[in-house]
This record gives structure tokens, C-alpha cells and sequence, in this order.
């Protein structure tokens, strides 16, 4: 490999030197040179704009609503796991803003050059999941669209194993549009997210002021009370809702440094964060519970969909424009969220073959072959299976790598060893088996409780105390990698100075 050195500019680390020659490296997943470091504070937070606002996040309280909560309880619980999650975001967007480098080679630190595909895969198969059901979410917004323009349009059954042939076209559609994007490349992102923004904003702001005229004011729409019969019931509800508004971005939390390599400092990334992602998702969800609760009384029943509701509104202009808003939505928060990650993870199980778009096109294919209709057929699996599902994956993966980087190198990494396949970051053949071992203790104690509640198990059987850990998932992963993986590193260091000495 070439000479290279590692320049400290501004507390942003520049590799000067040339790298390509390594096994680990490609242009997509190369340090970022400091002309490239471009985004500020407010492309960061357009980015969580973009990002959060979407049909999901608008569909988040209804769910905790129809689990109980009061509308003022589900917005609560949501605005406090956005603050939590933000943390953990924070944290891992350091490494990325301050060596200019992508979630998967981040990993490699504490997980081994090649050890790190395994969380850089587990990540990527949900973004591959998310990516699906976005894509599909948006082919069914346009479908909506034209049976608005020609009525008599079949209805279409998206809960079908088949949802049928135009449906089927627009999903396709839309797939091109993201398969575009990914063409296009990183640069594109920021670009359509910066503008997307405030459009998505004021989209949502004239929803609520519909909603608002046509209920007759604040009180009928968020008159709906909890339906808990005790406290206790109440926290029933709560841990599980709270943890699955953390799983909804612990996703992001592991990739940021995938888009915060690109920012100009550790102030744009931190302020960019905490001004876009919170205040978003908190709006956003308070929009889409203050209005599901304006349709009990507009129509006498609780429309959770605002892709069914855009259809009931009327008129030609306002569905079609509601239509694009919710397309744009969905477009700018599956390119950002769902295409980037699994790019980048996929391109790091082979550099030298993978690139940017060949890893986007894998995931696009895959997000058909997931048939993400059936996926999204169900919503009240929405919260309990899927996003806390998942959060006891990712939970954990975030444990080890917080942990390492500030607690066991505090904060210092060797950039250009990242990159060598028989350097510092080897361990065993590439594997560091503690790191590993810390995920598996970090999963492990949340597998009965999700074998319970996907009914592979009888809850019976799994027991009470662990199907209420599950509920936990991404807290009881998150500190157990974190404390194992930290008390390994530590006795091994102490080994280490005493055979040294």
C-alpha cells in the first residue's frame, strides 16, 4: 500500500495519500476528503426532515392510540424516544464527521476488518425490509391517485398475496423513481432533501389546518382519552411503546456516520441533529394523531391511513396534490434511510466488486423479491414485532460500538489501518471473537420474548419475566453488549500490559 499520512484540520481527520490499492477499500466507502465534507447544520437537519417525515411516522401515534394511549400519551412517548434515540446518534455520527468514514469501516474497529459485515449485514437486511415497504407504500399513493382521476379503477387488495396488476405497475413505478436516485448517487440525496423539506413541512401544517376547520376546533380532535383502567396498565403500554419508538431509529443511530462523513464539523452534525430529528417526529406524529382523531368525527371512524384518507377528502386538485406530497415523503425517506445503509454494507462484504450502485441495485431487487405488500398488510404487528423486533438487534451492535470507540479508544482511531486487511484492526483473522460474543449476549436474552410474541413459542412456555424483558429490547441489548464487551476489553488490556511488562 501506498504512503499515506492523516491530517488534522479543524478537528476533521483528511487521509492524503492514496489507498485504492487495498482489498478494503472502493471510492464509495473511502475516507471523504475535506472538499467533500460539505453539509452544514441545516443539511443535516433537512435530512431528518426529509427522513422522518413519511407515512410511517405519521401512522406511530395512531398505533400507541389504538393500544390505549390518549393522544397527548402517544405524542409524549414519542417526542421522549426521539430524545433518547438521539443520543446514541449523536454518538456514533462522531467517528463519521471526525474521519470521514462510513458506518461498515466504523464497525471494523471494534468488530474486526471482516467481522464487521456481521452487524453491517444484520443492518442492511432491515434497511432491505424498510426499503420494501417505503417503496411500496409510495406505489400506493400513486395508485390512489389515479383512481381518483378514473373512478372506476379496481379497489385492489394490498392484504393479497397478489395485489394485482396495477397496483403491482405503480409499486414498479415508484421502484424506478428509487432505483434513479440511486443512479444518481450521494450528492442527489442532498439535493432532493434540502428541498423536500420545507415542502414536506407545509404539507403537513395544511393537513392539520383541514383537519382543525372541519372537526370544529382543538377539542373534538383530541378529545380521546386513554382507554387504561389502572396505572399499571398504563406502564403495560408505555415501555413497549417507548422502546419501539427508539427501534424506529435505532437503524439510523448505527448508520449515521454514513451521511455525517459528508458534514463540516461536530457542531453541524450534533446541532443539525437535534434541530431535525426530535422536533420532526414529534410534529409529524402529533399531525398524524390530531388528525386521525379529527376523522371520528368527520366520518365517524378513525382513518389511520393517509393515503386512504387523502382518497376521502374530495375533490380532484386536493387528491392529486395530496398524492405528490405523500410520493415526495416517501421518496425522501426511503432514499436517505433505506438506500444508503444497506449500499455501504453490502458493498463492504467485497470493496473491490461492490459499488455504490451495484450495492443499491441489490437492494432494490431484494425490497421486490420481500413481496413488501404482505409486509405491510398487517399494522398491528407494526410496533410489537417489527420495530421492536428488530431494535433487539440493533440494540446491541449499538452497545458494542459506543463502547469501544469512546469508553476503549476514547475516541481514536487509525484511519488508513481501517483500511488494511493484516493491520491493527485484524484480531483473529480479521474476527474480534469479544465483540461478537458481546452481540450474542446482548440478543440472546430477547429471543424467547419474540418467539413468544410472533407465536412460535407458547407465551406460556417463554414465561412471564422474559416476555416482559422483550419489551425492553433495545435498552437490555444496548447495556449488556455495552458492559460485556467493555469488561472484556478491559481485563484483555490488563493482560496485555502485564505480559509487556
Amino acid at each position: 500500500m501506498a504512503t499515506t499520512t492523516v491530517k488534522e484540520i479543524n478537528g476533521l481527520h483528511v487521509v492524503e495519500g492514496d489507498l485504492s490499492a487495498s482489498p478494503l477499500w472502493n471510492p464509495d466507502i473511502a475516507p471523504t476528503t475535506l472538499a467533500q465534507r460539505s453539509w452544514n447544520v441545516w443539511h443535516i437537519a433537512a435530512l431528518w426532515v426529509g427522513m422522518a417525515v413519511c407515512i410511517t411516522t405519521y401512522t406511530l401515534a395512531a398505533d400507541l392510540i389504538h393500544g390505549g394511549m390518549s393522544v397527548w400519551q402517544a405524542i409524549g412517548t414519542i417526542a421522549l424516544g426521539n430524545t433518547i434515540v438521539l443520543i446514541p446518534m449523536i454518538l456514533n455520527a462522531h467517528a463519521g464527521t471526525k474521519y470521514g468514514i462510513p458506518f461498515p469501516v466504523f464497525a471494523r474497529a471494534s468488530f474486526g476488518v471482516y467481522g464487521a459485515n456481521i452487524p453491517a449485514m444484520l443492518r442492511a437486511l432491515v434497511a432491505c425490509g424498510w426499503f420494501g415497504i417505503q417503496t411500496w407504500i409510495g406505489g400506493w399513493a400513486i395508485y390512489q391517485l389515479l383512481r381518483a382521476v378514473w373512478p372506476n379503477l379496481p379497489a385492489g387488495n394490498p392484504n393479497a398475496a397478489w395485489p394485482g396488476l396495477l397496483p403491482f405497475a405503480c409499486f414498479i413505478f415508484f421502484w424506478l423513481i428509487n432505483v434513479y436516485f440511486i443512479w444518481k448517487g450521494t450528492e442527489s440525496i442532498k439535493w432532493m432533501e434540502t428541498l423536500a423539506a420545507p415542502f414536506l413541512i407545509v404539507t403537513g401544517l395544511i393537513l392539520l389546518a383541514w383537519a382543525y376547520f372541519k372537526a370544529g376546533g382543538w377539542g373534538p380532535m383530541l378529545s380521546q382519552g386513554d382507554q387504561f383502567k389502572t396505572p399499571g396498565d398504563f406502564w403495560k403500554a408505555f415501555w413497549p411503546g417507548l422502546t419501539a419508538m427508539i427501534g424506529y431509529w435505532a437503524t439510523l443511530s448505527l448508520n449515521i456516520p454514513d451521511f455525517t462523513r459528508y458534514a463540516k464539523s461536530q457542531r453541524d452534525q450534533v446541532l443539525g441533529q437535534a434541530l431535525g430529528l426530535p422536533t420532526t417526529m414529534t410534529l409529524f406524529a402529533f399531525i398524524g394523531a390530531a388528525v386521525t382523531s379529527a376523522t371520528m368525527v368527520i366520518y365517524g371512524e378513525p382513518i389511520w391511513d393517509p393515503v386512504v384518507l387523502m382518497g376521502k377528502v374530495g375533490g380532484l386538485l386536493v387528491v392529486i396534490l395530496a398524492m405528490v406530497a405523500l410520493s415526495v415523503a416517501t421518496l425522501s425517506t426511503n432514499i436517505a434511510a433505506n438506500v444508503v445503509s444497506p449500499v455501504n454494507d453490502i458493498s463492504n462484504l467485497a470493496p473491490r466488486h461492490i459499488s455504490f450502485k451495484a450495492g443499491g441495485y441489490i437492494t432494490a431487487v431484494i425490497g421486490i423479491i420481500m413481496m413488501p405488500w404482505r409486509l405491510y398488510s398487517d399494522p398491528t404487528g407494526y410496533i410489537f414485532t417489527w420495530l421492536i423486533g428488530y431494535s433487539a438487534l440493533l440494540g446491541p451492535i449499538g452497545g458494542v460500538l459506543i463502547c469501544d470507540y469512546f469508553f476503549v479508544r476514547r475516541a481514536k482511531l487509525n484511519v488508513t489501518e481501517l483500511y488494511q486487511p493484516h493491520g491493527k484492526y485484524t484480531y483473529n483473522g480479521g474476527f474480534n471473537p469479544l465483540a461478537i460474543f458481546a452481540l450474542i449476549m446482548g440478543i440472546a436474552p430477547n429471543i424467547p420474548g419474540f418467539l413468544g410474541t410472533i407465536n412460535v413459542v407458547n407465551k406460556e412456555t417463554v414465561g412471564p419475566f422474559l416476555m416482559n424483558l422483550y419489551n425492553y429490547a433495545w435498552f437490555v441489548g444496548f447495556f449488556i453488549s455495552f458492559f460485556t464487551y467493555g469488561g472484556f476489553m478491559t481485563v484483555l488490556r490488563k493482560i496485555r500490559s502485564v505480559a509487556e511488562a
